[in-house]
């Protein structure tokens, strides 16, 4: 049994003062929205009359919470009631499509005349300015354009990475980052400001230290040929008998040498993986003993130990894993399951 989600955890945290107005929309601005309230803010999310007609409640917060209150911002009175709510918040979180908000009467210099104190988020796929600014895309467009895209993949093509490192890691993640700096700041200043979030700048600052690797010319531009890309015998996955996969990730030599004395090699026999011509034939090696058991068995043989194998969970079985399980890292939801509040704040 999971355990469950309540209110009042998600009520109680750092940011339990905290007021937030949210304008509906997807991906990273109602994923923000989630972790702020998980760190206790409350959430007024502003819907479109007759409610979130988005798929799968990707309007929602990720967590689920909030209030909703559905206003006609095409409407005079529907702008009023937009800036009576703005008026009593701390901070307006937005994902239009740049100069949206001003062309509705509420742009960020009206908002901070009414409310000098507020914090507004503006979130975009490509910034508030730019060639590209009023250009649609989606995750995996601005994630192409930082050159992360390029690197994740297999040899024959880039492949997504679903839509984490775009819309959560390079959207809502700095959104969150920038409201709860921008936050600070106003604890010492008094004053609010405008943040410019963009999910191109937050995905190629993620790429940072692949970059710098790159430029130390200690990263390739062909996929599974680097260090961590799936490149390296020692940091990758491997299929096992029962046609499910575990994942390798022995990159210090102590942890490399207790990798190959579970799989029953002898590293003196097996090729010098420093030497990446060697990686092909070594990849080999592990294939094949990988092959010999399940997933669970190498599982079996490997907990307990620095030998970084894990076994490669899907969504269901990640909720049921005893790591997972003693942590209440997955709990119940109203609506099925989520994680738990992430990062986990003690006062002692």
């Amino acid at each position: 049994m999971l355990p469950l989600s309540s209110p009042s955890d998600q009520r109680s945290g750092p940011l339990d003062s905290v007021r937030i107005v949210a304008f509906e929309a997807i991906g990273p601005v109602p994923f923000a929205c989630g972790i702020l309230a998980d760190m206790g803010a409350a959430i007024t999310r502003i819907s479109r009359p007759g409610g979130n007609q988005l798929p799968g409640g990707l309007g929602t917060t990720s967590n689920g919470t909030g209030q909703v209150i559905a206003i006609d911002l095409k409407t005079d009175g529907g702008v009023r009631r937009a800036l009576e709510l703005i008026r009593e918040a701390d901070v307006v979180i937005e994902g239009f499509r740049p100069g949206t908000l001003e062309r509705l009467g509420l742009g960020p210099e009206i908002l901070l005349d009414l409310n000098p104190r507020l914090v507004v988020a503006r979130v975009t796929g490509w910034g508030q300015d730019g060639t590209y600014s009023s250009m649609a895309g989606h995750d995996i467009n601005y994630v192409a354009l930082t050159g992360a895209l390029h690197a994740i993949g297999t040899q024959d093509r880039p492949i997504p990475p679903l839509n984490l490192v775009g819309d959560y890691g390079g959207g809502g993640m700095f959104a969150v980052a920038g409201v709860t700096a921008a936050l600070f700041e106003r604890n010492r200043t008094g004053v609010g400001q405008v943040i410019d979030v963009a999910m191109v700048d937050g995905a190629a600052s993620l790429l940072g230290p692949i970059r710098a690797l790159h430029n130390a010319g200690a990263w390739t531009d062909e996929r599974e040929a680097n260090l961590l890309d799936g490149g390296a015998p020692f940091y990758r996955t491997y299929a096992t008998a029962d046609g499910r996969f575990v994942a390798v990730g022995a990159l210090e030599p102590a942890f490399y040498s207790a990798l190959v004395a579970g799989l029953g090699l002898d590293e003196q026999s097996i090729p010098d993986r420093m030497d990446r011509a060697n990686w092909p034939a070594l990849a080999s090696t592990f294939a094949t003993a990988f092959g010999q058991r399940s997933r669970d068995d190498w599982q079996s043989v490997f907990d307990g130990t620095d030998a970084c194998v894990t076994p490669v969970l899907t969504i269901a079985e990640a909720e049921n894993h005893p790591h997972n399980a003693e942590r209440g890292a997955i709990v119940e939801a109203p609506h099925g399951t989520r994680p738990a509040p992430a990062p986990r704040f003690r006062t002692h």
